[in-house]
């Protein structure tokens, strides 16, 4: 990758599912840093220290599964629906904006025309401090798909690319 980024046939290099330690190892034995690294990235399972790793080896973090695919009722979330409905948004759009105040990249999956509309019509407000404060609190720190930690996930993972 680093020699055809060299060639200019990539303009950046990107990474996926490097996690601290793992960001931090490759980005001292490599020439050319990844210029992004997606990882599981939504309210409740913000990355904030994988975030301030990103920060200090220039790397932008941006989100895998930004809405969570809906889990643990992410769509009608008491706290995102409340934050929401004071600016006139959606759940998801209050989700989307907390992440992009946040410093992360967004990109949402949508299949649906109005969706894709509605998820770029977040840069007509600012979430204020308390709003993102309550929305930080959601995080629970914990992936709601799987840990890269665990070394059966990783052989499983492995084992797809086989």
């Amino acid at each position: 990758m680093e020699d055809a980024y060299k060639e200019g046939w990539l303009r950046a290099i990107g990474v996926s599912n490097f996690y601290p330690d793992r960001l931090v190892d490759f980005c001292n034995f490599v020439e050319v840093k990844p210029a992004v690294n997606q990882v599981e990235t939504h309210v409740f399972q913000q990355q904030v220290q994988a975030h301030e790793y990103m920060e200090k080896y220039g790397v932008q973090h941006e989100s895998w599964g930004p809405f969570a695919e809906g889990r643990k009722d992410f769509f009608t979330n008491p706290v995102l629906l409340g934050i929401g409905k004071k600016y006139g948004k959606s759940a998801a759009q209050t989700a989307l904006r907390f992440l992009i105040q946040s410093g992360v990249i967004v990109i949402p999956k949508s299949t649906h025309k109005i969706r894709m509309i509605q998820n770029i019509d977040v840069f007509d407000f600012i979430l204020d401090e308390g709003d993102m404060a309550a929305i930080r609190e959601l995080d629970t720190k914990e992936s709601l798909f799987f840990s890269h930690y665990d070394p059966s996930t990783v052989e499983m993972l492995t084992r797809l690319h086989r």
